[in-house]
């Protein structure tokens, strides 16, 4: 018998799936406040989750509808899931809380219950992608995932905004393609879509090497797939435009939630349908660690040279998803824990960064541009206080959730004993600087003094949005809690990596 908080994972996804289903035949209004009765209700199932799953000390399977695979559908739960969930639904609803306020000005009229549709859809792919034990169900919710986050770039109808989902839509469904031939390839050579079928098939393939180039291929189309669709360096050019012109709370999901999403499918697919020592010895986390290591230096150099604090924001992703891409491929326990901990760290961070930016923006003439910013933080006090947090911890100060990231990082690298330790260490180095030059830059910038003059006759001090304000600030606990409370959540990170085993 299942205890009855076996069912949470499922009920989680399909009340997300309902809710946007119900939402089409709601007024905007009442389709958000659907939205956040769902993500509140999911967010304390989560966290009940995450508390019996710590208790019991061990995962549990799922089986949807009492009907064993291949007939049914599988999910499995254990405490790196759970606890990945709970924290997805944190970082939505305080994103959404954070950059509610704007979506009024941001949508056409008639058009806030569709954005309400594709959140709901989102959130619900999200878990999917967390909890599911099929890798043709997970296939079909990175689907569900790729439409959800074009809907949310392009919402707003106007040029930027389509070309960005075009954009976007082309290198996702590119990655996609290569995932479903790996996928493909995947169950041909192992007669298996139940991930745990298949890494019992690819052990034998393996130890017999029968079938070891069609392996190795299949390992390197679904890692190569997942690693356009989360934007690593060189596949990125979509993400500035995506993340810069989209709709606050669009930006600060896209940037902390979507991406996140098919990276823990990765890490689900290294550990659980692969097999750690397999990936290690297919070569393929060397080309990851390779490209982690460029999307660092070079994402970080895109956004020194950019004059939109968005788009600035935006690159600066790119180099942070190098940060996780580059923690994959030193190959070791120590890396993947750092790499899953900036997953969190980033999230945190990423979307307190595009809130707050928009802040203090609405105080600048509604310009992005570095030059009108000019003592923006003067004018909305919670908005240039958010962003400095921000900043302080995408620098990697101590406090804050980035220095644990980077921490873990350079530890990670120190014990390695392959020839990645050094160019591990000099590149984390040289990130850092960079980061500092163009995050401490605008940081100065907000707080310059700027007398009142015709060009900027629009700069006037707004009153705080109190929900937003509100958002920022628990943004900002949060931040602080993972940089002074780590290592409860890398227990958590360790004993889920673990289970997965």
């Amino acid at each position: 018998m299942l205890d009855f908080v076996q069912n949470f994972p499922c009920f989680s996804i399909l009340l997300c799936m309902f809710a946007g289903i119900i939402s089409s035949a709601l007024n905007g209004k009442s389709a958000k406040l659907l939205n956040r009765c769902v993500l509140i209700l999911i967010t304390v199932m989560s966290a009940v989750l995450l508390v019996y799953l710590v208790g019991k000390g061990e995962s549990f399977v799922y089986v949807a509808g009492s009907f064993p695979a291949p007939w049914g559908n599988e999910l499995r739960a254990g405490v790196l899931e759970a606890g990945m969930a709970l924290f997805f639904c944190i970082i939505m609803l305080l994103s959404l809380l954070g950059g509610g306020y704007k979506l009024d000005l941001e949508l056409e009229h008639g058009k806030e219950k569709l954005y309400y549709i594709m959140i709901n859809l989102l959130m619900s792919s999200l878990l999917a992608l967390i909890y599911t034990n099929d890798m043709f169900t997970a296939y079909v919710f990175v689907e569900i995932n790729t439409i959800s986050a074009c809907g949310l770039i392009m919402i707003r109808q106007w040029g930027r905004t389509i070309e960005a989902a075009t954009r976007y839509m082309i290198m996702s469904l590119l990655g996609s393609g290569l995932l479903l031939m790996g996928l493909v390839f995947l169950y041909g050579i192992t007669g298996h879509l139940l991930m745990s079928n298949i890494h019992t098939q690819v052990v034998q393939i393996a130890a017999t090497e029968t079938y070891r180039v069609p392996l190795m291929v299949t390992i390197a189309l679904i890692c190569v797939g997942l690693a356009i669709k989360s934007a690593l360096f060189p596949f990125h050019n979509w993400l500035p435009d995506a993340y810069g012109y989209s709709t606050v709370s669009s930006a600060a999901i896209l940037s902390s939630l979507v991406s996140k999403g098919y990276i823990f499918l990765l890490i689900k697919i290294i550990y659980r349908v692969i097999g750690f020592n397999i990936i290690q010895d297919s070569k393929v986390i060397n080309i990851l660690f390779v490209f982690g290591l460029a999307g660092m230096i070079f994402g970080s150099l895109s956004a020194m040279k950019e004059k939109d604090i968005r788009r600035m924001i935006a690159y600066s992703s790119v180099a942070q998803i190098g940060y996780i891409y580059m923690g994959f491929g030193l190959g070791t326990t120590a890396g993947m824990i750092a790499s899953i901990f900036h997953i969190i760290s980033h999230a945190a961070s990423k979307s307190l960064l595009f809130v707050s930016a928009a802040g203090l923006s609405d105080v600048s003439g509604d310009s992005t541009d570095f030059f009108d910013l000019t003592g923006a933080a003067y004018r909305n006090k919670a908005a240039g206080a958010a962003f400095t947090v921000g900043s302080l911890s995408m620098v990697g100060l101590p406090l804050f959730a980035g220095f644990i990231s980077k921490l873990l990082f350079a530890q990670a690298a120190a014990i390695s004993s392959s020839w990645k330790m050094l160019p591990t260490l000099v590149v984390l180095a040289l990130s850092t600087i960079l980061n500092a030059i163009y995050f401490m830059k605008t940081v100065v910038r907000i707080y310059t003094p700027v007398k009142w003059n015709a060009v900027l006759h629009s700069k006037v001090t707004i009153k705080d949005n109190p929900v937003t304000a509100f958002a920022l600030f628990l943004f900002i606990v949060l931040n602080i809690l993972l940089g002074m409370c780590s290592q409860p959540v890398m227990n958590l990170i360790n004993s889920g990596l673990h289970m997965f085993a």
